[in-house]
């Protein structure tokens, strides 16, 4: 939990792209559905952002989109998506995806580790391709993506391909037919709040994230070490 980063959105005034828990996954077991609800209520609240989420707990978050966050899953600038790097854990995700009322579902191809075609694109909004980086990058297949993006024309659905990948990401680069794929859904366009707003909303806010601040040090004085005592 990061609760002293919550309200941050209400403080940008530029609106902006925001890929929420970039480092981690908002529906881990671990993360209390009481803290995702405020999550989506700050979100909620600033809609000139564009806020994406993605995850592999496509269940849970299934179930909470269906139920007490219907109304998050309602707003056009949340958008929600899941990881799909391979047919045995990625493939089901995309059922769960389906099934939810979001206004925007989007799929993470990345890394993409082997053939996950034919794809049943039917209510996807977006879909990201991408090769892993790093040392010890598995290589994606040039035909993999090509079966990926002929899936998406024939289904009107936008294709964005992020990167080769490989070991040096900066040299394999990210065209593909000699030219870049950045097609996105439409954004809303909505005006940001004015400032007295905006502070009245901040308030709220920062009241909301009190109790996490209390439970994440607390978190934190349970995992930090403890000095031996001495036997003596």
């Amino acid at each position: 939990l990061v609760p002293h980063k919550l309200a941050d959105p209400l403080r940008w005034t530029r609106p902006t792209t925001i890929f929420v828990n970039s480092m981690s996954d908002l529906f881990q077991a671990d993360v209390p559905t009481a803290y995702i609800r405020t999550v989506a209520d700050i979100m909620l609240l600033a809609p000139w952002h564009t806020f994406q989420v993605l995850t592999k707990r496509a269940d849970r978050m299934q179930a909470l989109l269906s139920g007490e966050l219907q109304d998050a899953a309602h707003a056009p600038h949340i958008w929600w998506g899941v990881s799909v790097e391979d047919k045995h854990y990625g493939i089901p995700r995309i059922a769960h995806l389906q099934a939810t009322p979001a206004q925007v579902r989007f799929l993470s191809l990345e890394p993409l580790l082997e053939d996950v075609c034919p794809l049943d694109l039917h209510g996807i909004h977006w879909v990201i391709v991408g090769g892993e980086s790093g040392i010890g990058a598995r290589p994606m297949q040039p035909a993999w993506v090509e079966a990926i993006l002929h899936h998406c024309e024939d289904a009107q659905v936008p294709f964005f391909f992020k990167q080769w990948g490989g070991v040096r990401k900066g040299k394999t680069g990210r065209q593909l037919h000699g030219r870049t794929y950045d097609a996105q859904p439409a954004r809303v366009t909505v005006a940001v709040a004015d400032q007295a707003t905006r502070q009245a909303v901040l308030a709220r806010a920062e009241m909301w994230s009190v109790p996490w601040h209390t439970d994440a040090k607390e978190a934190l004085d349970d995992t930090a070490p403890r000095a031996q005592q001495s036997s003596r």
